[in-house]
């Protein structure tokens, strides 16, 4: 069935389980006509040999990426696509990223490690000292849970690590309008992901006011029913639309590759290709 192209799809380059190869795989068995993946603040995944076996195996392969950005001081998060994975603004945006996330895994590492339950932070870096690239909350829970401090992944968010808990930290980050910005100079189009998730009214009418280019109107496990109030507000701004499953392999394992998606037309849109 390669008209499903499921365009929010997380890899081992961000909090996903599964790498960017061993999802193309997934992808091809699940009949999927293409897909994009959207890993947290890096476009690591795509390389040459990536894109190589995506063609091997019949499938399109949408460059994109998901931002995190905070608007007067809530968390919204923004899809970039058809972006050049190569532009150097966007690899010094995603570097810049990465740095924060570095800074944020550490104190949260630290706070834990002062509630007894060490989970260390060389893990954090590679052999060069370097932040690894995608590093969040789900691998510091990993870490929870295979030294025995909580039962699962679930549990180490719900009593530590999220938002407001007591291992949690905020983190310092850029504008939506920045994030849009760049998205636009790398070539790109911005998306509002998941709008279903945001429970502010005010904030939601506030960035649906911004320079997006279209939003995510099909998301995991939301139903058609759910898709409608999103799909008007699309046609009303006459932006374009997109969606798909937010798959991030077995941390979320009620989630499957190509549960949400769009169809083929809808991709070539977005991506041209």
């Amino acid at each position: 069935m390669d008209t499903r192209y499921d365009l929010h799809v997380h890899t081992t380059s961000s909090d996903g389980t599964k790498t960017p190869l061993e999802v193309l795989e997934l992808a091809a068995e699940a009949g999927l006509g293409g897909l994009s993946f959207a890993d947290h603040d890096t476009v690591a995944g795509y390389t040459d040999v990536v894109f190589a076996h995506a063609k091997k195996l019949g499938l399109k392969l949408g460059p994109g990426v998901e931002f995190s950005a905070k608007h007067k001081g809530h968390s919204v998060h923004i899809l970039g696509y058809a972006i050049d994975i190569k532009n150097a603004h966007l690899l010094e945006f995603c570097q810049k990223h990465q740095k924060r996330r570095y800074k944020r895994n550490l104190a949260m590492c630290h706070k834990l490690a002062k509630m007894g339950m060490s989970v260390g932070d060389g893990w954090l870096v590679d052999e060069a000292g370097m932040p690894i690239q995608g590093i969040g909350r789900p691998h510091i829970a990993k870490k929870m849970v295979t030294r025995g401090f909580v039962k699962d992944i679930k549990s180490a968010f719900t009593k530590y690590l999220g938002d407001g808990k007591c291992a949690f930290v905020e983190s310092g980050i850029f504008s939506v309008e920045e994030t849009i910005d760049l998205i636009h100079i790398a070539g790109g189009k911005a998306f509002i992901a998941h709008p279903q998730l945001c429970k502010r009214n005010r904030l939601l009418k506030e960035i649906l006011k911004l320079n997006f280019d279209g939003l995510e109107c099909y998301y995991g496990g939301f139903g058609n029913f759910d898709a409608k109030r999103w799909l008007e507000i699309a046609e009303e701004k006459n932006w374009m639309i997109s969606g798909g499953s937010d798959y991030h392999g077995d941390i979320k394992p009620e989630t499957c590759l190509g549960s949400s998606y769009v169809t083929k037309e809808i991709f070539e849109n977005i991506f041209g290709l």
